[in-house]
């Protein structure tokens, strides 16, 4: 994942609670269904149906989507991959966090599902954090403790279910640590959570990737509504230093724009350098990129892919 800025620790607390359980119970249960999931082996999920998520941004949908059927995003180091669920109406959100700013974007988590769903019938919402490891300079653990707070902190009723982060995410080797899940999805039919790859993660995979290298703050970028993903317009400011970026070796890039150089994939550094190149030809992206400073627009088609449609007013 990119580097982000840290924030301090807290407690959870009403999160974990169950009216019916210990603490203690609670965690086992837990601690079972981190083993249940990180047991599972990892499924390629092809790009039909799918709505990819990226770093810092979420997308909101219920079962009634006649477009998508999954939910997934993938390299998440001591990143986190938060999920969150009405189960009356099977509203499901699904979001990549890095913490650069957990206290704003648990509501918006929060608000996104519930302007979809409502919320008003029977059911519950229920949260699954997937994500983080014992990584040495402790990003994972601040980041577990933010979303637990902040997730705490809000007035609904919130039922943690899924917990597979950080030390229930861990795995040793040759004295380094790694994360067991990097990737998740969710089936938005059946409400299943697993292990998942992404071979496709587009549409405009280096446009978004460019806004999130930039600063970008967490976004919404599906209308379930209209089933349609939008995408910008954005604004950054020229990338500092681009041109010394790009001249550094993969080591360089490796070790100073990832939180956790030893555990990023293998497409990461190569991923890196195209977003840097991306930006150095974009360093503004206004009407280049968003003509008339409007949002590109793309909709399934009917095999189930991206498909760019005219933007509003075009």
């Amino acid at each position: 994942m990119y580097p982000f800025a840290s924030a301090r620790l807290a407690s959870p607390r009403r999160l974990l609670a169950e009216p019916s359980l210990t603490a203690s119970l609670v965690f086992s249960i837990t601690q079972e269904r981190a083993k249940l999931l990180r047991g599972q082996p990892v499924q390629p999920v092809g790009p039909r149906g799918l709505l990819y998520v990226q770093q810092r941004e979420l997308a909101v949908t219920s079962p009634q989507d006649g477009s998508i059927s999954v939910l997934g995003s993938e390299d998440a180091t001591t990143c986190h991959i938060v999920v969150l669920r009405h189960t009356g109406t099977g509203a499901t959100c699904l979001t990549h966090c890095d913490g650069s700013d957990t206290q704003a974007e648990v509501p918006l988590i929060l608000k996104s599902l519930k302007s979809l769903s409502g919320c008003g019938q029977d059911g519950r919402l229920e949260v699954h954090l997937v994500g983080g490891f014992n990584d040495d300079r402790q990003l994972s653990q601040k980041l577990t403790s933010q979303l637990l707070s902040e997730f705490d902190r809000q007035e609904d009723d919130i039922h943690l279910v899924t917990f597979c982060v950080t030390e229930l995410n861990d795995r040793e080797e040759n004295e380094n640590h790694f994360p067991v899940i990097c990737g998740i999805a969710v089936n938005i039919k059946t409400a299943e959570i697993f292990r998942a790859s992404f071979p496709e993660r587009g549409p405009e995979e280096e446009l978004r990737s460019a806004r999130s290298l930039t600063g970008g703050p967490m976004i919404n970028i599906y209308d379930a509504k209209t089933e349609q993903l939008h995408i910008g317009p954005y604004f950054w400011m020229p990338f500092p230093h681009v041109d010394f970026w790009l001249q550094q070796d993969d080591k360089q890039l490796l070790e100073n724009l990832s939180t956790s150089p030893l555990a990023e994939p293998p497409h990461f550094v190569p991923n890196i350098r195209s977003t840097l190149m991306f930006l150095k030809k974009y360093p503004f992206p206004g009407n280049s990129l968003f003509p008339g400073n409007r949002a590109l627009l793309y909709k399934k088609n009917e095999g189930g892919l991206w498909e760019k449609i005219s933007s509003p007013g075009s």
